[in-house]
């Protein structure tokens, strides 16, 4: 057991983790990471975009479907460039405190 944080995302990000080496003929995630950075992207986007369909018609449920979808293919995607959940973490708490625009201003 690591020490990350023991939460289900912690728990999903570290289960891609471990997948990353198995066989894609019975792994999802180590098929999707098999493929390379470009097609996990393209996933994400797909998932992101059923999320985005389902939150317009206001649907609860598929939207919470979607969203898990989202989430899990948005780690995969992580994942496939190295960039693990912690790294995005720590980005989020150096961000905290600040508002929205005064972060996107400070980007430019």
């Amino acid at each position: 057991m690591s020490d990350l944080p023991q939460t289900g995302l912690y728990r999903l990000a570290e289960t891609i983790a471990a997948r990353r080496g198995a066989d894609p003929e019975t792994s999802w995630t180590a098929r999707l990471l098999s493929r390379g950075p470009e097609k996990c992207a393209e996933k994400f986007g797909e998932e992101a975009i059923e999320a985005i369909i389902e939150a317009v018609k206001g649907d609860r449920e598929r939207l919470i479907s979607e969203a898990a979808d989202t989430l899990y293919h948005l780690l995969v995607m992580l994942a496939a460039r190295d960039v693990t959940l912690i790294e995005v973490e720590h980005e989020l708490d150096r961000r905290e405190g600040r508002s929205g625009i005064e972060e996107k201003a400070a980007r430019k």
